[in-house]
């Protein structure tokens, strides 16, 4: 093309779109852009470009998989200080405003079995992520403080939880406080099919204090219950390139881009494709 980059921004902004040099841009806006200086777009998968085989005769070792659990819930509910309590560091007070700004991944072993967590933003200016964490999850966990209840963004992460088909367990958090609402969430959030074990529905509502770590282990202990009965399984043959799903990616000064990729099937190894 032999067009400098400045002068593409530019275009870019003309057209309505602020953008940096090294930002990534859907393949629909190229086709426009390009168009401006009449260069005609070739549309190829990224499969067909790297050619990457297809393995139809590895034979499968399937094994028991740590269950993928996606922490969910409205802002400053306590979804980061729960992750925190769980892995015995202390993160939420390093977070902008206290608040997750960018999807991350932990796994921790509890009781023997290892968990992978999925931490999301809570605010509203982040939806798509929410929606990103809960489509590759196996079990949600939603977070409401007892002494707020059920609030717009815990409304749109159960959406997110339910669309992908997940089961939910509700983690009602700041327990410790005074004039909780636990029975005013059980209650709102029958409206939106979510009916607790005690009332004779399928969802546990595990009571918790994510700060002192009140009803964490009854939490940890219903995750394990629920991922014993959904007989999570994974390819673990050696021989198998890895597949699985980016969580979220960046560009890192000193090392480029770095992504954070979840491992479904096969093994990843250095300089493998994924």
């Amino acid at each position: 093309m032999n067009i400098k980059a400045n002068i593409l921004i530019q275009k870019l902004f003309e057209m309505g779109n602020s953008v940096t040099i090294n930002q990534m841009l859907d393949a629909d806006t190229v086709e426009i852009l390009l168009s401006d200086f009449n260069c005609k777009v070739k549309r190829t998968s990224i499969f067909d470009a790297v050619k990457i085989p297809i393995q139809d005769n590895i034979v499968p070792e399937l094994k028991k998989r740590p269950p993928i659990v996606t922490v969910l819930g409205h802002v400053d509910h306590g979804k980061t200080t729960l992750l925190d309590r769980i892995r015995k560091t202390n993160v939420a007070s390093t977070e902008v405003g206290g608040i997750t700004q960018r999807i991350g991944a932990y796994k921790v072993k509890i009781k023997g079995e290892e968990i992978v967590f999925i931490d999301t933003p809570g605010h509203e200016a982040f939806t798509s992520m929410r929606a990103r964490g809960a489509s590759v999850t196996d079990i949600a966990i939603l977070v409401v403080a007892a002494d707020d209840g059920v609030m717009p963004q815990t409304v749109e992460a159960l959406n997110h939880a339910k669309q992908a088909k997940v089961p939910i367990i509700v983690a009602m958090n700041k327990c410790d406080k005074p004039d909780v609402k636990t029975e005013k969430i059980m209650t709102d959030l029958t409206a939106y099919d979510i009916l607790p074990q005690e009332w004779g529905g399928d969802t546990m509502f595990i009571p918790i204090s994510a700060l002192k770590g009140d009803g964490v282990d009854e939490l940890l202990t219903a995750i394990l219950l629920v991922a014993e009965s959904l007989d999570l399984k994974a390819d673990y043959n050696p021989k198998r390139w890895a597949d699985g799903v980016v969580i979220e990616s960046r560009l890192d000064k000193g090392r480029g881009i770095v992504a954070t990729v979840l491992v479904k099937n096969g093994i990843l190894k250095e300089k493998d494709f994924f």
